[in-house]
């Protein structure tokens, strides 16, 4: 999975004994001055916010986020879409064995996953910086420093970056040089990755709170309080935003006013790993083994509706990594070092790839491949339908980035602090 992953590998059962709690807020954080800390970015740019333009009503029913999943171009946030799906239908990658068309290789540890999008890809370093690369050639467009680890990995929506840093803050940063707009200060580290939808950013941080803000200026809409830390990446589907927490729960809050709709307590650790992944109308998430019913870490599907289980599944231990769901089958990481591909209406085991150590990368699935990192320092495409290795690249480093696959190449970060573009040979 994401920046969350060595986290995932060490942190302990965390619970709460109170319930979750609404905030709203009419608080204004203010549109920042661009900062000094960013390559070419130390001065105002000069640039007035838009104003969102008003659309004429139709009698068309609006597209649902899965709908508009389709039509993503890139990969513009954490597993590509609002949905966490791990798929993109118009994209296509390497299947047979690649090199290495390029890398960047002075970056701290990546365990954030890449955005690309209009040919440059985005992603965030430990050395407490968001970069942005060509995704041509792999020369450095500009970096932003932040105050702490960027684990967060961005979401680059309409000419903005959006992403979290382990010094509390939420982020909004210009694409195209990196000046800041604005910033949102929470209660401690943001890891979580955020989803940007219809003008809003949906994000959670350690200080318990899953946040709303204005994607325009930062202004929070609403925030509410969980019982634990909250890493995952917002699910954000039909008006509804599912999440995970530390506290052991799946949540699903109202999109417009952060009102809970359910929670469903999975009994372990679950804030430090697993985002949830919303497929037909079902929530597919991961939970780590530190709860009393099992050793194990056991894959979930739950209603979107209200929140009933469908069906479980259990690996060999923790599960960090988020599914990817693609033409009815659930893929998914564990840290039992195996690749796991289950029927999405039964939980039935369809194949599993071993690897040599923990997979906590979220594959990504395109064209018939599921690409996917481990913490043997590989890069692995494997064929959705049984599984069979097509190609492997060492990398040097732990995996736990999450791969983007864009026009061909394959784009993941290692934990040497190491950006890779592979493309077929």
């Amino acid at each position: 999975m994401d920046r969350r992953a060595f986290l995932a590998t060490t942190t302990g059962l965390l619970t709460a004994s109170s319930a979750g709690c609404l905030r709203l807020s009419e608080q204004e954080t203010g549109a920042a001055t661009p900062s000094e800390n960013g390559t070419d970015n130390g001065t105002d740019s000069g640039e007035e916010t838009t104003t969102p333009t008003e659309v004429e009503t139709t009698e068309e029913e609006p597209e649902s986020e899965e709908e508009k999943s389709s039509d993503i171009s890139g990969a513009p946030m954490f597993q590509y879409d609002a949905a966490n799906t791990g798929t993109s239908p118009d994209e296509s990658g390497p299947k047979n064995a690649v090199e290495e068309q390029w890398s960047a290789n002075s970056l701290g540890p990546v365990n954030s996953s890449p955005a690309v999008v209009d040919g440059t890809v985005y992603v965030g370093s430990n050395d407490n910086s968001v970069y942005a690369f060509s995704a041509a050639d792999g020369s450095e467009q500009w970096s932003y420093e932040t105050g702490g680890e960027v684990y967060s990995s961005p979401a680059v929506v309409d000419g903005t970056v959006y992403v979290g840093s382990g010094d509390g803050a939420v982020y909004a940063l210009s694409a195209d040089d990196g000046a800041k707009q604005w910033s949102y200060e929470t209660g401690a580290q943001v890891n979580s990755p955020p989803t940007v939808v219809d003008g809003t950013v949906y994000i959670g941080s350690h200080d318990y709170n899953v946040y709303a803000l204005a994607a325009e200026d930062g202004t929070e809409k609403w925030s509410y309080e969980t019982g634990g830390s909250v890493s995952s990446s917002p699910a954000v589907v039909d008006g509804t935003v599912y999440v995970t927490s530390a506290d052991t729960t799946v949540y699903a809050l109202s999109a417009a006013g952060g009102i809970e709709e359910w929670s469903y307590d999975t009994g372990g650790d679950i804030g430090e790993g697993s985002s949830p992944t919303v497929v037909d109308g079902t929530v597919y998430v991961g939970r780590s083994g530190n709860g009393s019913d099992s050793d194990g870490g056991p894959v979930y599907a739950l209603s979107a509706a209200d929140g009933t289980e469908q069906w479980s599944f259990e690996t060999g231990d923790s599960v960090a990594s988020t599914p990817a769901v693609a033409d009815g089958t659930v893929y998914v990481g564990s840290n039992d070092n195996t690749v796991y591909a289950l029927s999405a209406a039964d939980g039935t085991e369809q194949w599993a790839f071993e690897t040599e150590d923990l997979v906590i990368s979220s594959p990504a699935v395109v064209d018939g491949i599921v690409y996917v990192g481990s913490r043997d320092n590989t890069v692995y495409a494997l064929s959705a339908d049984d599984g069979t290795e097509q190609w492997s690249y060492g990398t040097g480093g732990f995996v736990f980035s999450s791969p983007a696959v864009v026009d061909g190449i394959v784009y993941v970060g290692d934990f040497d602090g190491n950006l890779f573009a592979l493309s077929e040979q």
